[in-house]
């Protein structure tokens, strides 16, 4: 996960961005939540900048209940469901109305034969019918404001039923009623334990029986406040209970389990949402082997495949993604109960070297932080743990210590070193009595602590009292059971509070009016169309980005002339609208030093265009540009964020190094900074075998500007791509040699 990491423009780099009449940075970088009186703004490219979020209240605690269809008959299925109702409405204290058109009472209760024989209004109906859509009409009369509907064989059985659903969710749109469903279960309706306090989690489900592992962390002591099964989400959707559940006081950590996002823009404003109000939110989504429908034509588009894209969004806003479900379950039970941490250090403390050992390389491979500990504190721990014994970090204690008093004392003099956020103590299997002793003292030291205490325990057994009463019986210790897990959990706590403690939200100042750039650029624009590389240079430049000196000639002697103005050596390209990539038909010249090559070049690349059927619009004699490092930055469409921004590595290799960061705009400098960052080849940015450090403030610079290009351009432009995007020397700005656009 990224952390913010703004960065402050330096005077030239302002200076160039004034020069162009706007700002190409897109967030301002303030937290403040949208002001009432600021009715559903938009972006210029029509987006919502907020989202309200949906009072749930009454139907996690409605005051009544309407159950249509309800039964009492054995053997029904609708009669278990019933009696389920009866039993939650009486936990949460509402009234309960059975509706069935034959039956005078269900379970002892009057049972009403329509919707409009309801004695009062209600505030949650739960619809036992197959069809609910005609229902869902005569709750619309009564005012209901929430419904469920378990029926199935909608969206999730093909056209046919995607195209019920379809039908349903526009009901429910006009009743003024907010739907959970349909294709959707009873877990909203379970038994939460009431006895157990601290933070809770809030679970989000796509599928019920997936949360399952999280629903069973109540068993271990870690409280679960609501659990939203989401469904084929006609109406409500994961983001809206990502919005609900980051305003509720208790929560401490939202745990999702996501097949598919019903609207991307709506789920960055969610957890917008619960990024500003430091909420942490935790999820399994499925699909990262989907490669992605289209066929693109731009390097750019080859680069970003759908998975691509929702992992860099849930990234851009503090989502933590994991991948299985007892990551799922660790990681958000621990994200809702520790502290925020004091530090970002990690110490291992162990009573072997062989597992101190393993536990630290896998720790360190994962990006945690070790510090090596002062020679004074090693000194310190010397006095209980023998001298031959490496106390450095991780910490190996020997065995015997731990089981005595010096335990306590080693814990307390790791915890009191201010480098150590965090102290980690795998135990790979219970040696009684000396385990139990150590699992004591460190939920002792964790209740006298502000620092997270974490314990793996190994045994395959789990029966063990150290670890049944002991560890579980504490708030104050994370207690994990493999390696992996507590690692995952671990750097998602130190990441969240290093994300949250920085953010701001990108939003709030996202551009709401098109820019003088907007209207010049919309001139050259030409729908369906794969623009020439001198009319996409056209686009970059109306955007203020810097491409090289170049005339458009249709003749050998309007080259040679052109070349003259230009300043040799020069490159030579066919410049066309149905011209992709060039190279690879020998559409390109470089180094041309004198005018006889200029026209032995000309006649040769018009021959290969008549050869290969391409049409021209004429030959580009361009400036030759060869020191720097080669960029691409680009714009593609996704099918559910719109409009995305990559940057990698370019040049001829762009496909087959394929080191590539994407955003979803908007985002402000920062972001533009962590994309650079991400790249497996961003040592060559910084200079390598003595090449001076290539001018980042430029290329981030480049970055902006195609994203304010491509939230003006979002429904005009299909792809853009800018390969190369020569990088000069520090200081001497950036280039764009090349570029294809597509128009939608």
């Amino acid at each position: 996960m990224l952390g913010s990491t703004h960065g402050t423009l330096t005077t030239d780099f302002r200076a160039r961005v004034e020069a162009c009449g706007e700002s190409p940075r897109t967030a301002v970088h303030s937290s403040a939540a949208p002001s009432a009186d600021d009715a559903a703004p938009l972006d210029v490219s029509g987006r919502p900048l907020h989202a309200d979020v949906p009072d749930l209240d009454r139907f996690f605690r409605p005051e009544s209940v309407a159950v249509i269809g309800a039964s009492d008959a054995e053997g029904r299925p609708n009669t278990g469901i019933t009696r389920q109702l009866i039993a939650w409405a009486e936990r949460v204290g509402a009234r309960i109305h059975p509706v069935h058109p034959t039956r005078p009472t269900v379970f002892g209760l009057t049972c009403h034969a329509s919707v409009a024989d309801l004695p009062e209004q209600v505030d949650l109906a739960v619809l036992l019918v197959a069809d609910p859509l005609p229902v869902i009409e005569e709750l619309a009369e009564t005012k209901v404001r929430f419904a469920v509907a378990f029926a199935s064989g909608f969206a999730e059985t093909g056209d046919a039923g995607a195209a019920a659903q379809e039908r349903l969710g526009a009901a429910v749109r006009d009743s003024g009623l907010r739907l959970l469903g349909p294709n959707t279960n009873l877990n909203a309706f379970e038994k939460f334990r009431e006895d157990l306090d601290g933070p809770a989690i809030a679970l989000i489900t796509q599928s019920g029986h997936q949360g399952r592992p999280v629903y069973t962390l109540q068993e271990l002591g870690i409280r679960l406040s609501h659990w939203a099964p989401t469904g084929n989400e006609a109406d409500l959707e994961t983001s809206d209970f990502i919005s609900y559940f980051a305003e509720q006081p208790e929560v401490g950590a939202i745990a999702c389990y996501v097949e598919g996002l019903k609207d991307g823009r709506s789920f960055l404003l969610a957890a917008d949402r619960a990024a500003r109000n430091g909420v942490p939110v935790v999820a399994v989504k499925v699909g990262r082997t989907e490669t992605g429908a289209r066929m693109a034509a731009s390097h750019t588009g080859k680069l970003t495949g759908a998975d691509t894209v929702v992992d860099a969004a849930m990234r851009q806003f503090g989502v933590i993604r994991v991948d299985g479900l007892d990551e799922l379950q660790d990681t958000a039970a621990l994200l809702a109960r520790a502290r925020k941490p004091k530090a970002d250090g990690v110490v291992v403390y162990s009573i072997s070297g062989g597992t101190g050992a393993h536990f630290s390389d896998l720790a360190t491979e994962a990006g945690l932080t070790l510090p090596t500990l002062s020679q004074a504190k090693q000194d310190e721990l010397h006095q209980w743990i023998p001298g031959y014994l490496n106390v450095a970090n991780p910490v190996d204690n020997g065995g015997h210590p731990v089981g005595d008093w010096r335990g306590r004392k080693i814990i307390d003099a790791i915890l009191a070193d201010p480098s150590v956020g965090v102290l980690i103590c795998p135990i790979t299997g219970p040696f009684p009595p000396m385990s139990d002793k150590l699992a004591q003292d460190l939920v002792d030291a964790a209740e006298q602590s502000d620092k997270l205490i974490c314990v793996i325990w190994g045994s395959p057994v789990g029966t063990e009292d150290a670890y049944r009463t002991t560890l579980l019986g504490s708030s104050r210790v994370a207690t994990f059971r493999t390696f992996g897990n507590c690692i995952t959990a671990v750097r998602a706590y130190l990441d969240h509070h290093r994300f949250t403690a920085g953010y701001r939200s990108p939003f709030e100042d996202a551009p709401r009016t098109p820019s003088p750039s907007y209207r010049k650029a919309q001139a050259l624009m030409r729908p369906s169309q794969q623009l020439s590389e001198h009319a996409a240079k056209q686009l970059l430049r109306a955007y203020g980005i810097r491409v090289p000196r170049e005339q458009l000639v249709t003749s050998a002697a309007a080259a040679v002339r052109a070349a003259g103005l230009v300043g040799y050596p020069v490159v030579m390209k066919a410049s066309g609208p149905q011209l992709g990539h060039k190279t690879e038909l020998g559409l390109v010249k470089i180094g041309l030093t004198s005018a006889s090559q200029i026209r032995d070049a000309y006649r040769e690349l018009t021959d290969i265009a008549r050869y290969e059927n391409v049409p021209l619009d004429g030959i580009l004699v361009c400036q030759m540009v060869e020191r720097g490092v080669e960029m691409v930055v680009g714009v593609t469409q996704d099918d559910l964020f719109g409009p995305t921004v990559t940057v990698g590595l370019g040049g001829v290799l762009v496909e087959v190094l394929h080191d590539a960061a994407v955003r979803v705009p908007p985002f402000g400098e920062d972001q533009a900074r962590a994309m650079l960052r991400e790249l497996r080849g961003h040592a060559l940015l910084e200079g390598v075998r003595g090449a001076p450090p290539a001018d980042v403030d430029a290329l981030v610079e480049v970055v902006l500007r195609i994203q304010r290009m491509a939230l003006e351009l979002g429904d005009e432009l299909s792809e853009l791509d800018i390969n190369p995007l020569m990088v000069l020397p520090r200081g001497q700005g950036a280039v764009a040699l090349d570029a294809l656009a597509i128009c939608r």
